[in-house]
């Protein structure tokens, strides 16, 4: 018997996968990725999937979630589209979404790049003063800002006073209201977008604007040519992101406002939360939620395949 028969023989167990009587590698790979998933998946199967079976069922039905219910069919989704109460929660919510995702972008971008900079000290320090509002809870920012927007005792009027500037009570105009919950959005949410372009921008090498520098372009024209272009990824997803806080809006509104005055700031999500908790009619308030949630999706979806397609004509 050959040399080599003699040590395959001898070594034949070892090359076995695992070995006799054990798991195999890749087995024992799996059961492990399944007992980390699993917990996971119970959770969401429980507290997510479940509540939203549940409500795409409700939308069904003439509901107030105790006693009978009755079917309605698609009744809930035709009352969404022509009730003139929802109808105004759409136009709220669509004008609080054109001035809070412009607004937030901007300023997250232009920090973002004074952050990147060189010429600003202690940049470390600036940008965890920065962020912190994002991890502050929304309804204590906008007790404070309730506070400080106050005619009487706000430091916001009384330094606006000083110089000449008198406000009044912009949370009780129905021209002002609007844009001082989105003020709060726009201070809350800003560090968290102005991290994500700072992350962009660093990705961006530094040649090209050397290169750039040395065909003669100005810090506008290698904004606009070298920055921008290459921050589309990045600037999709801060639009996506800022979109769908802009349609989810509801702390900060319920706080200073509670949905006025006249109706002024209604949104969506404040009309839901009124029709299931106040008035019980769970079937509508789910039927809402639901065309919300399309909504969402079908907004994020487009916005996603736009910012797709301007990178291939940009690459091509």
């Amino acid at each position: 018997m050959s040399t080599n028969t003699q040590q395959m023989r001898r070594y034949r167990p070892r090359m076995q996968l695992g070995g006799r009587g054990r798991i195999p590698t890749v087995a024992r790979r799996w059961i492990a990725a399944i007992c980390f998933l699993v917990p996971a998946c119970a959770i969401l199967a429980i507290f997510v999937v479940t509540p939203m079976l549940s409500a795409l069922r409700t939308s069904f039905f003439e509901s107030s979630g105790f006693g009978s219910e009755t079917f309605v069919g698609f009744g809930n989704y035709v009352r969404v589209f022509t009730d003139p109460t929802f109808l105004r929660a759409f136009t709220n919510t669509a004008l609080y979404a054109v001035l809070f995702v412009p607004a937030a972008i901007i300023v997250s971008l232009l920090l973002a790049l004074l952050m990147n900079s060189r010429v600003v000290p202690l940049r470390g320090l600036f940008r965890s003063a920065l962020f912190f509002p994002f991890i502050v809870s929304l309804a204590v920012s906008a007790f404070a800002w309730q506070y400080l927007l106050d005619p009487q005792v706000g430091l916001l009027n009384y330094w606006l006073q000083g110089i000449g500037i008198h406000i009044g009570n912009v949370l009780n105009s129905p021209t002002l209201a609007m844009p001082a919950v989105v003020l709060v959005a726009v201070w809350k949410n800003f560090g968290f977008y102005m991290v994500i372009f700072l992350a962009g921008l660093q990705d961006i090498p530094e040649s090209l604007y050397e290169a750039a520098r040395v065909d003669g372009a100005g810090p506008f024209r290698r904004f606009m040519k070298v920055t921008l272009p290459l921050l589309n990824n990045t600037m999709t997803f801060v639009v996506i992101f800022a979109l769908i806080a802009a349609l989810q809006a509801f702390d900060q509104i319920y706080v200073m406002t509670q949905g006025g005055p006249y109706h002024a700031t209604d949104t969506v999500v404040t009309e839901i939360y009124q029709t299931g908790f106040q008035k019980l009619d769970l079937g509508v308030a789910s039927a809402l939620s639901y065309v919300l949630l399309i909504g969402t999706l079908v907004l994020s979806l487009a916005q996603f395949l736009l910012g797709s397609r301007r990178e291939k004509d940009l690459s091509a």
